[in-house]
């Protein structure tokens, strides 16, 4: 069990028939064939998935361990994003009665991955920021061109924020092409720092293929940024790996879009996968928003990103999602202060006033974080 991983899945059934349903599910993500027709010696001890516990969670709900070999999610670099979570989950997605639930990885097994770089303490480091709270923002609606953006860009950061990252719509459409609009934000964001004395950062989003990735990285480079937003499960787990792996030097905002398109328990997927594959602050909807994530889901979000795991430095949480300045004090007497709080529309809505609505935002969240 030692070179296994021990992967918990919650599975719908009746008591009589889930040690079957068990034994099923651990071939089902092993092998995928009858055991009987496998004569290999070392494939059945090595290699098939073994059932490690059976749960009995009520209401029809067992949570059932199966231990998978790690061997079956390296790759010649060590571990492999996409082939782990085709280990974990690739066939058994399909079966509408299973949940990815958790992980236990043994020692050593996340030193295969990136990992993050940077993480909270990296990320207030960069932002200068102590132990507040830190603060977020986003550049909306998409359809606008690169000085529209530009210049909403240097209001947020001439209103004092951390960290403005741009819509996960934006990406290199014509309207505003990544090579013209990721130069003219950083400008501004650059100008209108120096003019305030906080070093705010702009994330451009991220998009396309690998290549199309790598591109986008040496823009972002050249335009003097350090931080990039991306979103792990539209450009593809293998390709979020690999571009984080590449650069080191950037911090990574991980954005959840399709997120509800598999049954991953959202702690997982945020708190230990996206963490594993290299992003250092991992955006998630928020309780009481735009989604419909309860404050418990959000909680184990949080917990899971910031708890120690596999020698992993702590991810930063980034509840969003139809967030307004009026729950600063809530959000931040749920999560605390190792949290960046992102607020997009609400604040867009001031209009003219954006430059003071930004301000009093971040001067709210600096008072909040000292009680």
């Amino acid at each position: 069990m030692d070179q296994r991983v021990l992967v918990t899945y919650r599975v719908r059934g009746e008591a009589a028939t889930i040690a079957e349903r068990a034994a099923a599910l651990a071939v089902e993500q092993s092998v995928e064939m009858p055991l009987a027709a496998i004569s290999e010696r070392s494939v059945l001890e090595e290699i098939v998935g073994e059932v490690a516990t059976i749960v009995d969670r009520g209401e029809g709900v067992f949570e059932v361990g199966i231990a998978l070999a790690v061997a079956t999610m390296l790759g010649r670099r060590g571990g492999e994003a996409g082939q782990m979570l085709n280990m974990l989950f690739g066939n058994s997605s399909i079966h509408e009665d299973v949940t990815l639930w958790d992980i236990a990885v043994p020692a050593g097994f996340a030193a295969g991955f990136a990992g993050p770089r940077h993480g909270i303490a990296g990320l207030r480091r960069r932002l200068g920021v102590g132990s507040r709270a830190l603060t977020c923002a986003a550049l909306k609606p998409q359809g606008l061109g690169p000085a529209a953006l530009a210049a909403l860009a240097s209001r947020f950061a001439r209103g004092g924020i951390d960290m403005i990252k741009d819509d996960h719509g934006i990406a290199d459409q014509p309207y505003a092409p990544f090579a013209e609009r990721v130069p003219a934000c950083a400008a501004a964001v650059g100008a209108a720092a120096a003019q305030t004395g906080h070093p705010t950062r702009y994330a451009p989003n991220l998009s396309g293929s690998l290549d199309d990735l790598r591109r986008q990285i040496e823009v972002a480079r050249k335009a003097g940024l350090d931080t990039v937003l991306i979103a792990p499960l539209v450009v593809g787990l293998p390709a979020f790996q690999m571009i984080t792996r590449e650069n080191p030097d950037f911090a990574f905002l991980a954005h959840p879009a399709l997120a509800g398109a598999a049954r991953i328990a959202p702690a997982l997927l945020y708190g230990k996968l996206f963490r594993l594959f290299g992003a250092d602050a991992v955006i998630y909807p928020n309780h009481g928003g735009r989604f419909g994530y309860t404050p418990e889901t959000c909680r184990a979000i949080a917990e899971t990103a910031r708890a120690p795991w596999a020698d992993l430095v702590p991810a930063l949480p980034v509840p969003a999602g139809g967030m307004t300045p009026a729950r600063v004090p809530e959000m931040l007497a749920f999560y605390g202060r190792d949290t960046m709080l992102l607020i997009g529309g609400a604040l867009l809505a001031a209009g003219p006033a954006l430059v003071a609505e930004t301000g009093a935002f971040v001067r709210q969240v600096a008072e909040s974080s000292d009680v």
